[in-house]
């Protein structure tokens, strides 16, 4: 591109598709990552974040793309497919600058970056050449006057105090603006994270969104992050996570570490979490839900509904409604059969359940392997399974979810397995900093 290009804005640029030079599509850009420079120099553009099939994200540095405007962005050459990795001094513009709040340099009072404007240098680098700002309150002084606060102004790069901008985001700040994305997503961005930020920004979200999160992440990431924890808070986690993902995360961690946390745990959560600790592991009995939905045969079907409209209970989960002799909490009584949510649809809300009971399906024994649970689930269509002890009570639930969590590589959660990467071209380093 030549140094003559259009000012392009960040903002207009996020969610375009990025294609090689043949026109075969890479994937989608989300975020542009530019590095502080001295405090007299704007800051660089070095490069562009994309996310490749499989939701892995990539880096692609800017000496790679051939073209970039507000309708597409071609690169050239092969792209290393190894998932990006914010190192040293980068930043990630839209992730950490959008929503930042900056002072003006003539004291005029403070303003909310909106948009970054990038231009091509004469030496063909791509450097921060304005923001487009939400102004904040006013400071006194006659300038204040003709300001109102939210008027938005586009400023060039040098009206804005640059040593804060450039620090670190504040940790709360990250976490209120990312605050709508699913755990799925918010994972995926703390795996992009150094290890220090990425349990910065963990300890700052509320329990209960920390254990959904957690759930979400490689193990080695979940122990990071509640061990960084003091041993109340983690044990308060820990509450909050699928006893099944509780006891996996807590197979990771030491004897000495497991046991303290188990005895801070409610005791309630904790003996559903030691059940499943009890089973050798790649057993249904290792991988179950202890706690699914569980009725008894005098149940009707209107009762039923109710227990699988439950906003915490997994789609998987729901499916299924499991039909018990009392006890109604695992172990239970004798296990009699179970009623899909099919069932419940198509019949009166005043039948009760043990007249529309499914026991074709024998219910799976706690110490299968994971591969008869996956065959089972496989011959049935079925979402979820019963799983019974020797005595044939119910002792939990075994959903495809927990069965693929246990047959996919063990790194899947990073998308590192879905690429040949002996085809990729090494990467440049960046500033010193080599992604992969």
């Amino acid at each position: 591109m030549s140094s003559n290009s259009s000012k392009i804005f960040i903002a207009r640029l996020l969610g375009l598709d990025v294609f090689d030079p043949l026109g075969d599509r890479l994937g989608r850009l989300r975020d542009v990552v530019v590095v502080a420079r001295l405090v007299s120099k704007p800051a660089q553009c070095v490069g562009v974040v994309v996310e490749v099939p499989g939701k892995r994200r990539v880096f692609v540095p800017m000496t790679r793309i051939q073209a970039m405007d507000a309708g597409q962005i071609i690169c050239s050459g092969l792209v290393n497919m190894r998932r990006f990795q914010q190192r040293g001094a980068e930043i990630l513009a839209a992730a950490e600058l959008f929503d930042r709040r900056v002072m003006f340099e003539d004291g005029s009072g403070n303003a909310v970056v909106e948009d970054i404007g990038l231009a091509q240098a004469r030496n063909g680098d791509w450097i921060v050449s304005d923001y487009y700002v939400r102004r904040g309150a006013p400071t006194t002084g006659l300038l204040s006057l003709r300001r109102t606060r939210g008027e938005r102004l586009l400023v060039p790069w040098d009206a804005i105090e640059h040593t804060a901008l450039h620090e670190p985001q504040a940790a709360s700040t990250y976490v209120a603006t990312h605050d709508e994305m699913k755990p799925a997503d918010f994972a995926d961005a703390l795996h992009e994270m150094n290890q220090k930020r990425r349990v910065e920004v963990a300890s700052e979200l509320q329990d209960e969104r920390l254990a959904d999160v957690l759930q979400e992440m490689p193990d080695e990431e979940q122990v990071q992050i509640i061990s960084a924890l003091d041993m109340e808070r983690a044990a308060d986690v820990l509450e909050e996570m699928d006893p099944d993902d509780a006891a996996d995360l807590l197979g990771e961690l030491s004897e000495d570490t497991k046991h303290a946390l188990l005895e801070l745990m409610e005791p309630e959560d904790a003996r559903d979490v030691r059940r499943l600790l009890s089973y050798p592991e790649g057993t249904a009995g290792s991988m179950m839900t202890p706690v699914p939905v569980i009725l008894s045969p005098e149940a009707t079907v209107a009762e039923a509904l109710a227990s699988v409209r439950r906003e915490e209970l997994s789609p998987a989960l729901a499916s299924t409604v499991f039909v018990t002799r009392p006890p109604l909490e695992t172990p239970t009584g004798r296990y009699l059969g179970a009623v899909h949510i099919q069932a419940l649809l198509r019949t009166p809300p005043p039948e009760s359940l043990g007249n529309i009971l499914d026991s074709d399906v024998e219910p799976i024994a706690d110490m299968a392997n994971v591969a008869e649970v996956a065959r089972t689930l496989a011959s049935y269509n079925l979402t979820s399974l019963a799983v019974v002890n020797s005595d044939g009570r119910l002792v939990g639930a075994v959903t495809v979810d927990d069965v693929l969590d246990h047959i996919l590589p063990e790194d899947w959660r990073t998308h590192d397995d879905i690429h040949d990467e002996s085809t990729a071209e090494p990467q440049p380093p960046v500033n010193g900093a080599s992604h992969g």
